[in-house]
């Protein structure tokens, strides 16, 4: 059976889906765009026993009047650990986990590893940017930043994500398919935040002169300002609520409605007269009296009735049954009767 047009386009689509998916990550070109930003010089960091690379947690002191917040994230919030550009100080207090270099894979491991004095009341996770070179294709780096979200969501229960920001150095497409591909992912647990539209590629003094990281003089800036408003956001947002499961049903008593009528009262139909059945066999007929009155028949009228049916016949049982013939002087009788008697 031939297959139709929508079969075909729907087979095309996932083509040139999993066609995106396998799409290599490679390391950006020697000749890649540079910045023309400030970034403060790296300093020192110890070096983790469980990733070996440079970690660094920083955990502000416990206050009653602020709402404890955790950033998770690398290498682009070295500026922040460093206090070279320091978060806002406001109603939340910022705690910043940052491991310069990591992938998705790594800062799982290096949180698996953290013990926390408290728990924070929000962790905002800082898409992990160096997944487009530790990861083949997007979708083994949609896997592993899968595998990351999961346990975080696991371990906290508010989080959100705030995108990577874009590398000035490297092909622009492979950045918007990875972020696509986060995105898709934390749909399914949290909210994701996009940050491309912040920082056009046309203000190089965004980025510092490697083209990878953000400069502190004018692209930290803005990155800051968004895990900022984001995270009053997300505070403000409350928290999913656990289903209610429904109760036993009660059985309600509907009322019926009232209907109101206005104007005049409408005039009683009279009451239907007294009606005698008479009939033979299956076959019954129905005979209303009627309210005579004399001087609705002359006396010639009643002569001719009197010889037609005499009226020293007597009175019938109405409940009796009569024959066919004899129908007639029974109802003559009956209506001469009633005139006499008035």
């Amino acid at each position: 059976m031939p297959r139709g047009k929508g079969f075909r386009r729907s087979l095309a689509a996932r083509k040139r889906r999993a066609e995106q998916l396998d799409v290599p990550l490679l390391p950006p070109p020697l000749s890649a765009r540079r910045g023309t930003g400030f970034r403060h010089a790296v300093r020192q960091w110890p070096t983790s026993c469980f990733t070996g690379k440079a970690h660094k947690l920083v955990i502000p002191a416990e206050s009653p009047d602020k709402k404890f917040v955790l950033i998770v994230g690398d290498s682009h919030l070295r500026s922040v650990v460093d206090g070279v550009v320091p978060m806002p100080e406001c109603r939340m207090s910022f705690g910043i986990s940052s491991t310069p270099g990591a992938c998705a894979r790594e800062l799982q491991r290096e949180l698996a590893e953290t013990v926390l004095p408290r728990d924070p009341s929000l962790v905002c996770l800082l898409a992990p940017s160096n997944n487009l070179t530790a990861s083949r294709t997007v979708d083994e780096a949609a896997a592993e930043f899968g595998h990351l979200l999961a346990y975080i969501c696991s371990r906290w229960h508010k989080v959100c994500v705030l995108d990577f920001p874009p590398r000035l150095a490297g092909e622009v497409e492979v950045q918007t398919l990875l972020s696509q591909a986060y995105h898709r992912v934390s749909a399914r647990m949290v909210h994701y935040y996009s940050t491309a539209e912040h920082f056009p590629r046309n203000c190089l003094e965004l980025w510092s002169r490697d083209g990878v990281h953000l400069s502190d003089s004018h692209g930290m800036d803005i990155l800051v300002q968004l895990l900022f408003e984001y995270c009053c956001l997300e505070l403000e947002t409350p928290a999913p609520t656990a289903p209610v499961a429904p109760g036993p049903s009660r059985s309600t008593r509907r009322a019926s409605p009232k209907v109101v009528v206005t104007g005049p009262l409408p005039v009683p139909r009279p009451p239907p007269s007294e009606w005698t059945v008479v009939g033979q066999g299956s076959k019954v007929e129905t005979v209303f009296s009627i309210p005579l009155s004399p001087v609705l028949f002359s006396p010639a009228m009643l002569v001719e009735m009197e010889k037609i049916s005499p009226s020293h016949l007597g009175s019938v049982d109405c409940t009796s049954s009569f024959p066919a013939g004899k129908k007639v002087n029974f109802i003559s009788n009956f209506v001469k009767s009633s005139l006499l008697s008035c």
